[in-house]
């Protein structure tokens, strides 16, 4: 297979060198002076890179991810598979799709489920969008871990962005609270809890999370209001705990929302 893989950072470098040891003609292009992956061809211009191309892997920033595909559209043969891997709103990938359907070209709305690194071709994704299922099917070949969500392009983005709003809002939390543990001098005790709360998460634990809450509202409410005075007392940013405290307090005043699991 002729592949061109658009953004040589880290995923895009690492994904586009496993095609090569798998043996696939790979072309390559980044605008950064960043390294060339083993295997892989150097392109000076996207449209060069993409020519010819059975699949065009597209590894962006999202807000990258309309010039990416505005720049190859005229290379590329009117079956080819563009595959867009930015992390962006499912509102750009539907008019990513609707862009390069009207040019001819499936397109595949891929969302990776975790870090590259260590994976490869083989971190989790999940695609969607007239394309998905040939994309999946020529990466899993390769050893890939795709899973189809469905035919509408942005599906898959979707499914990334609503797990976002908790992994990378745990990751901000963690610097809230890391941070003020340090102004406190009980870094290392905060650390172990934390550790020993979020590493026993199962289903029970979940489910009490929601709706102890709700029960407990009033009550949580001043807690975490008291803990925002502390952390303002020690000079530390308190913008998730501020958060947390708006939350509690709309639940006080407007009850749980509706919340089903399938």
């Amino acid at each position: 297979m002729r592949v061109a893989v658009l953004g040589l950072g880290e995923a895009g470098s690492l994904l586009s060198a496993d095609l090569a040891r798998y043996g696939d003609e790979v072309h390559g292009y980044d605008p950064s002076p960043v390294p060339t992956p083993p295997g892989v061809r150097r392109h000076a211009r996207a449209e060069s890179a993409v020519t010819d191309c059975d699949l065009v892997m597209a590894v962006t920033p999202g807000s990258e991810a309309g010039a990416a595909l505005s720049a190859v559209v005229d290379a590329l043969g009117k079956d080819a598979l563009y595959a867009d891997l930015s992390t962006a709103s499912p509102a750009l990938k539907g008019e990513l799709a609707a862009m390069a359907e009207g040019w001819g070209l499936h397109f595949a709305d891929v969302a990776l489920m975790s870090a590259v690194p260590g994976r490869g071709l083989a971190a989790p994704a999940l695609a969607s969008g007239t394309g998905a299922g040939r994309f999946a099917d020529l990466i899993n070949a390769r050893g890939g871990g795709v899973d189809v969500v469905g035919h509408r392009a942005g599906e898959a983005a979707a499914r990334k962005l609503l797990r976002s709003v908790v992994m990378k809002g745990i990751a901000a939390l963690l610097i809230e609270s890391m941070q003020a543990a340090e102004a406190h001098g009980e870094s290392g005790w905060v650390w172990g809890h934390l550790v020993d709360q979020l590493t026993s998460i199962d289903v029970a634990l979940m489910e009490r999370l929601l709706f102890d809450t709700i029960s407990h509202a009033e009550r949580r409410l001043e807690e975490m209001t008291a803990a925002q005075e502390m952390l303002l007392g020690l000079g530390v940013p308190s913008e998730m705990t501020a958060a947390t405290v708006a939350r509690l307090r709309r639940l006080v005043e407007e009850g749980m929302p509706g919340i089903s699991f399938g």
